[in-house]
């Protein structure tokens, strides 16, 4: 099946997206109710397109309907007997009528024909697989008339839809006239060659076929060969008259099935007197009217079905469907009327603003929790933020203005008293209109009903237009114009419906689902309408419940600005889970029954932890307005408190008082530490310290509030009215580096004395702001220079010095072990030669000895310990920005001069670290020489080449374009890597994808049937031969199947629907899009999912000459960003394998722990986490990797801890990964290792010894791309079409 075909989510359904402040905490969630049309949709097994829209048309078929509710219990049965021995219960019908009942009754978006197809007989694979709507009708209809053999209703079919043809041969001769009558079910009418439908009709029932030439008939009565006229007409006509048009046909010179996809119109209204045998009745007896389309779209071995139907009864609410469908003029009138009955709107005027808003809504009404949402798509900005500080809370200011807003009373909404809403024309408030702010309260649920009487219809509908698309579970309204778009292309009418305009529906069928259903069926209807309210409702209830942190008073303390915990070693935050849809009172009354010995007030302050401390905003003074509209979401801080003071002293509370976390620096130079950094002897922490803030200086961290003075920051230092207050010299961005990082100094601003008196939000000072307090004695030493308003930090002389360690070439062995005795210390200052550095470390290394010409560079190493490019020798320490007091490795090497770069580069693919060339080009040469010098020494010859960079996560990106463009230009710095890749450039902005399909064992050797392709062994991520669960099998290949060009701005889906018009996908069966999972290949290996249905193939960092792997899946997935597909399989007790592996689907994205893999791999195996040992198998060194809770690292500078993850190191878990399962319960075996671990671990040590030796590397295993030569053979055989019937007569 082909594209983006079936959308599943309603219009206006329940979603399980998090909202702000809002996590869908349980799995089980209840079925979404109806969307604005208010009818329902049929959800889609996998395949089951083609029986939806079946079934959804004999629904819409009154007369059909209504035959089948008239069968009673008493002649089909009773299902709770079906099971009982010699019971005879009509299965199909009872469904059916079930089935019938729930779509036209119970408030769900789709139903489900589960039991339905379990009464046809039909396994789960059925489900997936696809049929022609037309057989189904024709057995459907068989199945049914055999399933009510010896009930009232055992004729009804025959008389709705079987009709008579009458076929004639006249003999030209004598004129004996032979005719033979058959019945018909439906007309298959011809489409190639043919215009419209009434084209074909007159070819089938006007037209006569002559039997002449060689082509005689032999007369019966001249018995003899003679001319004749064959004629067919139609003799009796049903009330039902059903078309299926002839789309597929066969080729014969390709030997090949195709779709016709031409023209082929129809009409609304037919009449049918020209093909009938007579023709002496009324008009109105020959005409029929259209009331149905099954529409196909896709080609003739897979594709989609839905149907366009014309809601006879008016069940459904009709609408006009949506803007972007109308004409850009009509787009525009509309815009105009807008603008001009729009009301003036105030921006600045919350009056002007709030009553502009109601008054817009058809309603004349707007629920209050919602009220704020509509401002913010309004004015684009929230109350809180523009109007909070003058006006109060927005429900505080509604009840203010009681002359202009009301509050109704059928529930929490407010409307304007100038123009109160009618209790008539006021539209009640569906449950999906509240699911997308604030989750509606109980007031607001009731059961589903219908809401329009007869009487009432949408302004806009058109009278008897009554159209709508059911496409599975999504019904949308369409006009009648729309049918037009179906009468040509890939989706166009596959089957046409017509009814006899004769037939009428009684007024008391309109608008109302429950007409003619038996009692029994509308009970069960109402049952489970309640049972899917209750669901609804603790679902709401579970998934409004937010986890706010309370901070109790007398946990905490006022210091240094901010409220600091009492206790350090204690967890002062008590956890409360609340639901967010009631009220402020609400809570703050179950905070007093927490708090039993609580005195006096209570004020519930919105705090937040911010580095210096914990500090307050605003207090939640109205009791009666929702947590959701006070703005409390999960994981909200709330300070419990009297509102005034903390342990005696005054809260200043909002957001000009945040405190500040700075920075205090101030003079050391303490002989101990001047002794030590002398001898290079510094402990860590002040090796720290004059690193970063100099020597001569030393930190501490102090917060204070950010509406203090600069005076009252002076004060509360203890630092006298004379010493001066210095912030870091932003203006010179070189002396801002240090002392410790350019050598020399660095530069302070004084702060003037007009700022003593400035606050330190209006000096902009933030977290980590760095602030100098020097005292007057400060300037008497030589590390301190005042000049003007700078002050200067000089380096101490005995702090100027640069270790320099010699490291050999890599291939140079035996002097490993010398490594960390060749190590010197060369004095240095800031204006030193980088050259003159590197010429004193050889001289004292004693270098000069070795072979004459050998050239040395001098590089930095970074936290990591990775080599960085080599400095320039022409730049002094400062310029080349060499920090003092740091190591600089001698290497082997040039070293680049000024106006050239040092660049790294590799052939093909992403470099692994230290395997990539190392090459020296001239800023100023083109990307053309740059990319010849490459190849020239690589010793690749041709022209078919372009250079790549690399991207932000070390992987192929971008190809450079412009070839002409320097390298300088193109901001290419020293130290990056260019890929030299194969091939021309691709055009800009278009992409050429390689495209692979996954297969499992069990579908390969059906798909193989049919192909002779190239195949390649599939590699995972982690790079072992995986087989998913949804295959059920160990094995699983690639195999190519060609090509796609497609521009980078498409999306997912597009590139996803694209892929499946490959000639060689024709038999693969994809419902939808979402059941196809599409993996990136890279060094033929599967490394990632491309995740994001709308995001663009440029975000999706997808380019030119990818490869691309697609693997079909039997549900939909739409993987979000954290959610790891894994491959698990638990290990056999007592013996050294696994189970099969499984694929499992991890949603790390709020807990990455071992704790939440382990507890997500218990409950899909039902087991205790606490009896399960995991592993990760790495495959390239046939090792396992153990997973334990380990304990925390702690940071000794940030004194912190780390956070678990196994998406971090060292387990670095991704797409593709495979972990190992142990059942301690009933395996002691706690080694993962497998035979073939063993295996191939032996193979590594025989490869690794061939290399040591200097023979060839053996090949890798499986990486190579094998062609395999396989026949031609057949297309994957039909499955035919069956319904299991009982025996009745």
């Amino acid at each position: 099946m082909f594209g983006n075909l079936f959308e599943e989510e309603g219009e206006e359904g329940f979603s399980s997206a998090s909202s702000k402040g809002r996590v869908v905490k349980g799995g089980d969630e209840p079925p979404s109710p109806r969307g604005r049309s208010n009818l329902c949709g049929i959800k889609n097994q996998g395949g089951t397109c083609y029986l939806n829209s079946l079934l959804q048309t004999l629904l819409f078929t009154p007369e059909f309907r209504e035959e089948l509710f008239r069968l009673g219990p008493e002649e089909l049965g009773c299902l709770e007997d079906k099971e009982k021995p010699g019971s005879k219960v009509r299965v199909i019908p009872l469904e059916l009528q079930r089935l019938f009942a729930r779509l036209l009754l119970v408030d769900q978006q789709s139903a489900s024909t589960a039991d339905l197809t379990d009464s046809f007989g039909w396994n789960s694979s059925e489900g997936t697989n696809q049929h022609d709507v037309q057989e189904l009708n024709r057995i459907l209809f068989s199945a049914l008339e055999h399933s009510l053999v010896g009930t009232s209703g055992s004729t009804f079919i025959q008389q709705l839809y079987h009709g008579t043809i009458v076929n004639s041969i006249v003999c030209k001769e004598c004129g004996n006239v032979s005719q033979r009558q058959e019945d018909f079910l439906d007309l298959t009418v011809c489409v190639c060659g043919v215009s419209s439908l009434e084209e074909a009709l007159w070819n089938m029932f006007v037209e006569e076929e002559l039997f002449e030439g060689n082509n005689l008939y032999r007369c019966a009565q001249c018995d003899r060969l003679v001319t004749a006229a064959k004629s067919a007409k139609l003799k009796k006509l049903p009330p039902f008259l059903t078309m299926s048009l002839l789309r597929f046909s066969f080729d014969f010179t390709k030997c090949e099935r195709y779709k016709e996809t031409g023209r082929y119109s129809f009409p609304l209204t037919i009449n049918i007197r020209p093909f009938c045998e007579q023709t002496d009745g009324e008009d109105s007896d020959y005409s029929y009217e259209l009331f149905s389309v099954i529409i196909h779209k896709g080609g003739c071995y897979g594709g989609h079905y839905h149907v366009y139907i014309n809601d006879i009864d008016q069940l459904g609410q009709w609408e006009p469907p949506e803007e972007d469908c109308k004409p850009k003029t009509q787009k525009k009138v509309k815009e105009e009327v807008i603008k001009v009955c729009e009301p003036k709107l105030q921006a600045d005027d919350p009056l002007s603003v709030l009553t502009a808003i109601i008054a817009q809504e058809p309603s004349k009404s707007v629920l209050v929790d919602q009220l704020g949402q509509k401002l913010m798509d309004k004015i684009g900005s929230s109350w809180n933020k523009k109007f909070k500080k003058h006006y109060g809370p927005i429900g505080k200011f509604l009840h203010s203005h009681n002359d202009v807003f009301m509050l109704l009373s059928n529930g929490p909404r407010v409307a304007l008293k100038a123009n109160p809403p009618s209790p008539v024309t006021e539209p009640p408030v569906p449950l999906e209109q509240t699911t997308d702010s604030e989750p509606s309260t109980a007031s607001d649920k009731g059961d589903f009903k219908q809401h329009t009487g007869p009487d009432q219809k949408p302004e806009s509908e058109k009278e008897g237009s009554h159209w709508f698309d059911l496409n599975d579970s999504t019904v949308t309204s369409i006009r009648e114009s729309d049918i037009e778009k179906q009468f040509q292309g890939k989706e166009s009418a596959y089957m046409l419906f017509y009814r006899k305009a004769q037939l009428h529906r009684p007024c008391e069928a309109l608008n109302n689902p429950e007409y003619k259903v038996p009692f029994h069926l509308i009970q069960m209807a109402e049952e489970e309408n309640i049972k899917l309210q209750q669901m609804r409702e603790k679902f709401e209830a579970t998934n409004n419940t937010v986890e706010l942190r309370l901070h109790l008073v007398h946990s905490y303390r006022l210091e240094n600005g901010a409220l600091q915990p009492a206790n350090k070693v204690q967890n002062e935050i008590t956890p409360l889970n609340f639901d967010r849809r009631k009220t402020v009172g609400d809570l703050r009354l179950a905070i007093y029954q927490m708090q039993e010995f609580w005195e006096g007030d209570m004020a519930l302050t919105v705090a937040r932890s911010l580095p210096a401390g914990l500090h307050l905003y605003n207090t939640l003074t109205d009791d009666s307005i929702s947590l959701y509209s006070a703005g409390i979401y999960t994981n909200s801080d709330l300070f419990v408190w009297n509102g005034r003071e903390v342990c005696g002293a005054t809260i200043f509370t909002g957001a000009e008082w945040e405190p500040v976390l700075l920075t205090v620096v101030r003079p050391f130079l303490g002989e101990d530490v001047e002794q030590k950094a002398g001898e290079g002897l510094a402990c860590e922490e002040d090796r720290e310290s004059f690193e970063n803030e100099g020597p001569g200086l030393k930190r501490e961290s102090r917060g204070f509030a950010g509406g203090a003075t600069l005076g009252e920051v002076r004060e509360a230092l203890g630092e006298p009215k004379e010493s001066l207050l210095c912030q870091e010299h932003k203006g010179a961005k070189r002396e801002q580096q240090g002392v410790g990082e350019g050598g020399g100094a660095s530069g302070w601003r004084v702060f003037p004395p007009d700022d003593m008196h400035r606050t330190l939000k209006e000096l902009s000072l933030k977290d980590g702001d760095a602030l100098l307090v020097l005292e007057p004695q400060s300037f008497d030493s030589s590390v301190f220079t005042l000049n003007g308003d700078v002050v200067t930090v000089t380096t101490p002389s005995d702090c100027r010095w640069l270790q320099v360690e010699f490291r050999p070439h890599e291939g140079r062995r035996g002097e490993v072990e010398k490594r960390e005795e060749r190590k010197i210390k060369v004095p240095a200052t800031g204006n030193m030669l980088l050259c003159e550095v590197k010429q004193r470390a050889i001289e004292e290394l004693q270098l000069h000895k070795e072979p004459p010409g050998a050239q040395y560079c001098l590089r930095q190493v970074d936290c990591t310990g990775k080599l960085l490019p080599p400095v320039c020798e022409e730049l002094n320490v400062r310029d080349a920005g060499v920090r003092l007091m740091t190591t600089l490795i001698l290497c082997p090497g040039n070293a680049p001069k000024a106006s050239q770069l040092f660049l790294h580069l590799s052939v093909g693919t992403a470099p692994s670290v230290g395997m990539e060339m190392d090459i020296i080009v001239e800023r100023t040469c083109t990307v053309k020489e740059c990319l010849k010098t490459m190849l020239e020494a690589v010793g690749i010859d041709g022209t078919c080449w372009h250079l790549r960079r690399l991207d932000w996560c070390e992987e192929v990106g971008e190809p450079l374009m412009d070839e002409d463009a320097s390298l300088s230009e193109l901001k290419i710095s020293s130290g990056e890597t260019l890929v030299i890749t194969e091939g021309h450039l691709p055009p800009k902005g278009f992409l050429k994808l390689s495209v692979w399909l996954y297969l499992g064992s069990k579908n390969m050797e059906t798909y193989l049937n049919h192909t002779d392709e190239q195949m390649l062994d599939v590699v995972s991520g982690d790079g072992t031969c995986h087989s998913l669960h949804v295959f059920g099998s160990n094995t699983a290949k690639l195999t190519s199947v060609g090509q796609v060009e497609i521009s980078d701005e498409a999306t997912l889906e597009d590139l996803k629907t694209q892929v499946l018009t490959l000639p060689a996908l024709q038999n693969v069966c994809v419902p939808t899009t979402a059941f196809m999972r599409m993996w990136q290949l890279e060094g033929q290996r599967l490394v990632r999912i491309l995740r994001g249905q709308q995001l663009t193939l440029r975000k999706l960092k997808l380019t030119s000459g990818a490869d691309l792997c697609v693997q079909q899946l039997l549900k939909e997935e739409e993987l979000g960003s954290k959610d790891v597909v894994l491959h698990v399989k638990m290990g056999i007790p007592g013996e050294r394998c696994y189970y099969p592996p499984e694929e499992l689907v991890w949603d790390a994205s709020r807990d990455s722990s071992p704790r939440s893999l382990r507890t997500c791999l218990a409950a899909h195996y039902g087991l205790s986490p606490d009896c399960l040992l995991l592993a990760k198998h790495h495959p390239d060194k046939h090792i396992w990797e153990e997973i334990s809770n380990w304990s925390q690292q702690v940071s000794k500078k940030k004194k912190k801890k780390k956070a678990e993850s196994l998406l971090g190191a060292p387990f670095h878990l991704k797409d593709g990964d495979t972990i190992g399962i142990k059942n301690l319960l009933i395996d002691n075996n706690r080694d993962f290792i497998t035979l073939e671990d063993e295996q191939g671990q032996q193979r590594l040590r025989e490869q690794a010894e061939q290399r040591r030796k200097g023979g060839q590397a053996a090949g890798s295993d499986g990486t190579g791309l094998q062609k395999k030569a396989g026949q031609n053979k057949a297309r994957k055989p039909e499955v035919a079409l069956s319904i299991s019937v009982g025996e009745f007569r």
